[in-house]
């Protein structure tokens, strides 16, 4: 079977290896940043990093693309399903990063007050073509924080997204669906 034969299997669970994602990632077509354009649903691909199941937890929607200069990295949603644009901080992930945050449903609502105390309504990313893991694909840039978000095409609708942080030897894995 091969690599991209798992990759229904790995979409439904949303569970695999970072070896496996990394294979599944490396197999999939580039993406152009006019494909980019829209709102994105996301949901995490746990593959036992620090993040796995955090954005989830914090009531995380996805990522929208206005244009190749103005991109919401981060949206989420309030108690009323309402959508909002958040300003990523550096402290946030280094936190997120550094210690243990609990991931319990009870706690939703204490994160959505402080997530929403984030909100912006500026773009705080951008789009451009760039060259990683030997393929120039649509890249996410974000304005302050050394992080890149590159993009593999799944299907027409789906994408798969690995997160290159600076500093973090393991990629983060996620999966946008097409919203808008």
């Amino acid at each position: 079977m091969t690599t991209l034969n798992n990759l229904q299997t790995i979409l439904q669970t949303r569970k695999t290896s970072t070896n496996e994602a990394l294979e599944v990632f490396d197999e999939l077509d580039p993406v152009s940043l006019d494909f980019m354009i829209g709102r994105w649903k996301g949901a995490g691909l746990h593959t036992n990093h620090p993040m796995d199941g955090l954005l989830e937890t914090l009531n995380w929607y996805g990522k929208e693309f206005v244009d190749r200069d103005r991109v919401h990295p981060l949206l989420f949603t309030d108690s009323n399903n309402q959508i909002f644009q958040v300003n990523p901080l550096s402290i946030g992930m280094d936190l997120a990063l550094r210690f243990p945050i609990p991931k319990n449903e009870v706690l939703k609502p204490l994160y959505s007050f402080l997530i929403s105390m984030l909100k912006t309504e500026d773009s705080k990313a951008r789009i451009r073509m760039m060259e990683h893991r030997g393929k120039i694909s649509a890249t996410m840039i974000y304005d302050y924080l050394p992080i890149n978000d590159v993009f593999r095409q799944v299907d027409d609708n789906t994408l798969l997204g690995l997160m290159d942080f600076k500093g973090m030897e393991q990629p983060f894995f996620f999966v946008l669906k097409r919203d808008l």
